[in-house]
């Protein structure tokens, strides 16, 4: 019944954009069928510039994030560095700052002419003109760096590194092994399943980078594949054809990396935690303060820099001009808290983010349980479908199921409402949640389960005590990281969403397109607020969770 289910709400909407790649008709005309919509896509001016540019881009910030990610994972997780949880919660809460008040900020900072950095050093040092500049390739895979990349990881591999068996570094050094040697011939092994997810995820993630490649690669004329696909739904009449025709371009690219992925993590075992677990710190000695201090020093880069300035553009009369007379003032804040959309968007946002985490935490858990741990024939065809909906770009995603709750008389009535964002958030973000479940379970030995149930524990009662409370750092992730992404997502609701449902991110949007970046800055300080307080709450709660407390091994 899962797979049936989950199969329609997966592939339905999937085969009408395929299907409709092939339409040649405007909208609302009657049908014409032809390949002239892929013959387009593929030969429009300056598609190879844009698929260089992605494949360019995604590579560099891939590896540069990756390797940053799973050192900062480790020292957070597996060393003694001092005030190591407050370390992981910046990475959570730059993870949490939207996307473009972000990107404003460091143009604000980084601007190669009125940049605030760049002047302060033509003045300091003579230069004729300021040696950084946001609006380039390197400002683009710097923007991204400083944004989500290297924080989401950070936030995924943390668990897992936690609930990596201490005994095994152990004896790899009882055997002559050095820590840096029993580090990356077994503990980085082990973690190939969730390094691979992580890997497969960024590289999704790259073909679908989109906003910060508009602000800052459009004054530099770098096109990548995603403006492109919105230059085309932009233009008058909307090109859907074609548009559509990249995006499945987009899935079967990824599909194969998809199918390695699941063969790469099925042929290895993977577990660390069995019933012999036994966790521990490892003791940097002499590198613990300088490890201290450059972690330290990112998380104020990620996030103090950046929130400090969000804060300062929303007070400003004009955002980025320091120049004019008397330039800070309270309009902004005033103007967008009387908005009588603002209250609405709250709620909306609290109602659709709260709903999709709750419910995303027992969905994602359920289908990586039957994928990992129940002997059913179509597990490989579960976890395929779970992998799905984040191969297209979000717009697209959206577009389809647009077209499903429209086109089907039955879903018709329920168009708008708040239950069909919260099904396309929960299908939009199954790929993560599902996989992050799945690795963790890889890991758990299945003799902690097969103990219960000789001591006469029902299956419930064995999923609920062992394996709830093993996988409870993880799940709790999963709900936190569905809220944020609900909270902050504009692709996938942008053409579901009606005046009545309408969540504060698409208000932030509302509000950027129109030229009001003040605005738009004071609504993304309010997502910030409400994600980072419904976070903390949900950790506090959630200390309880897990393998258990770490402590110091010699």
């Amino acid at each position: 019944m899962l797979l049936l289910i989950l199969g329609f709400l997966v592939l339905y909407p999937l085969a009408l954009l395929l299907l409709n790649s092939f339409q040649l008709a405007r909208p609302g005309a009657a049908p014409v069928w032809g390949l002239r919509g892929w013959q387009q896509a593929f030969t429009q001016p300056g598609i190879r510039a844009a698929v260089f540019n992605t494949l360019s881009l995604t590579a560099v910030q891939v590896v540069i994030s990756t390797v940053a990610a799973v050192g900062a994972a480790w020292l957070i997780a597996r060393t003694d560095v001092p005030t190591r949880n407050s370390l992981e919660c910046g990475f959570w809460i730059a993870y949490f700052l939207p996307t473009l008040p972000v990107v404003l900020a460091w143009i604000l900072l980084l601007d190669p002419q009125f940049g605030l950095v760049n002047t302060a050093l033509v003045n300091a040092l003579g230069l004729r003109s300021g040696p950084f500049n946001i609006y380039s390739w390197w400002g683009i895979v710097f923007a991204h760096m400083m944004t989500y990349s290297i924080a989401i990881k950070v936030m995924l591999l943390v668990p897992v590194f936690r609930n990596m068996d201490r005994t095994l570094e152990e004896a790899a050094q009882v055997t002559g092994a050095s820590r840096f040697v029993a580090t990356s011939r077994i503990m980085l092994p082990l973690m190939a399943p969730v390094i691979l997810v992580v890997l497969l995820m960024s590289i999704i993630r790259g073909f679908e980078a989109f906003e910060i490649e508009l602000v800052l690669g459009l004054p530099a004329h770098i096109d990548v594949y995603s403006t492109q696909i919105y230059r085309i739904v932009r233009q008058e009449p909307p090109q859907y054809g074609p548009a559509t025709s990249m995006g499945v371009m987009i899935l079967l690219i990824m599909l194969p990396f998809v199918i390695a992925q699941r063969w790469a993590t099925r042929r290895g075992v993977f577990t660390t935690i069995t019933g012999r677990y036994r966790g521990g710190l490892v003791l940097l000695g002499a590198w613990r303060w300088p490890a201290t201090a450059a972690l330290s020093g990112f998380v104020l880069l990620v996030t103090v820099v950046p929130v400090t300035f969000l804060l300062m553009g929303t007070f400003m009369r004009l955002f980025g001009f320091f120049s004019l007379g008397n330039p800070w003032t309270l309009k902004h804040w005033i103007t967008v808290l009387h908005d009588p959309l603002f209250l609405s968007s709250i709620q909306n946002t609290l109602i659709i983010g709260l709903s999709t985490a709750l419910l995303s935490v027992a969905l994602y858990s359920a289908v990586a349980y039957v994928i990992v741990r129940v002997r059913f024939f179509a597990a490989g065809a579960l976890d395929f479908l779970s992998w799905l909906p984040f191969t297209l770009p979000g717009v697209l995603l959206s577009l389809g199921y647009l077209w499903m709750f429209l086109g089907l008389p039955m879903f018709r009535p329920l168009y708008g409402s708040h239950l069909v964002l919260i099904l396309a958030l929960m299908l939009g973000g199954i790929t993560l949640g599902v996989q992050l479940s799945k690795t963790t379970l890889l890991q758990l030995g299945s003799e902690l389960e097969e103990a219960s149930r000789v001591a006469g524990g029902s299956w419930l009662l064995t999923y609920r005590r062992v394996v709830l409370p093993l996988l409870g750092p993880v799940l709790l992730t999963v709900g936190i990281l569905s809220f944020v992404q609900t909270s902050r997502n504009v692709s996938s609701v942008v053409l579901l969403a009606t005046s009545g449902t309408r969540p504060l991110s698409l208000l932030q949007l509302d509000y950027l397109t129109q030229g009001q970046y003040e605005a738009g800055g004071v609504a993304g300080v309010v997502v910030v607020l409400l994600t980072i307080s419904i976070a903390l709450l949900a950790r506090r709660f959630g200390l309880s969770l897990g393998v258990g407390q770490e402590r110091p091994n010699p």
